[in-house]
């Protein structure tokens, strides 16, 4: 398939709310999985969401199979509750913000619901870092990105990084 550009931080684009999918099955969304999984793989990132190259649906990729416990896979309309009261504090770091890496707090364990490509429902207990991953991939989702999970310190040291970085 085709590995796609990933938008950078700054696109209108990943501030914007992707829409749910209702059409499962078809050519075009089996193909944008593969497309997502390869552009993932390509950039070595271990999550990507639709609108990270550009469209407004809601398909998120994952690879945490590196870790015990982890999975690979997709996730179309995704949701998530949090398990427990227990937060996790770790590096996260987004491919659409290459070199920003810093402390989020993200929930320990999560219950994460979808549809596979063919509009199976999916469900999926995570935690740790796919949990981490799941959070941040919805957000992107929801237009958020991770920089505005971060403390009001760690968001300060990140936007004089990014404002250094730009023309």
């Amino acid at each position: 398939m085709t590995v796609r550009p990933i938008r950078m931080y700054g696109d209108p684009v990943l501030k914007t709310r992707a829409s749910e999918v209702t059409e499962f099955g078809t050519p075009g969304l089996r193909a944008q999985v593969t497309d997502m999984l390869e552009t993932m793989d390509s950039a070595g990132g271990v999550g990507l969401a639709s609108n990270q190259i550009g469209l407004l649906n809601r398909v998120i990729v994952f690879d945490t199979s590196h870790q015990p416990g982890g999975l690979r896979g997709h996730l179309i309309n995704p949701s998530w509750v949090p398990i427990g009261d227990q937060t996790q504090i770790g590096k996260e770091g987004c491919l659409s913000i290459p070199g920003i890496s810093m402390d989020t707090e993200r929930h320990m364990q999560v219950l994460v619901r979808g549809r596979d490509v063919d509009g199976r429902p999916v469900a999926i207990q995570a935690s740790r870092l796919l949990a981490r991953c799941f959070q941040h991939e919805i957000d992107h989702l929801d237009g958020i990105l991770f920089l505005k999970r971060l403390s009001p310190e760690l968001r300060r040291e990140a936007n004089a990084i990014l404002n250094e970085e730009r023309p």
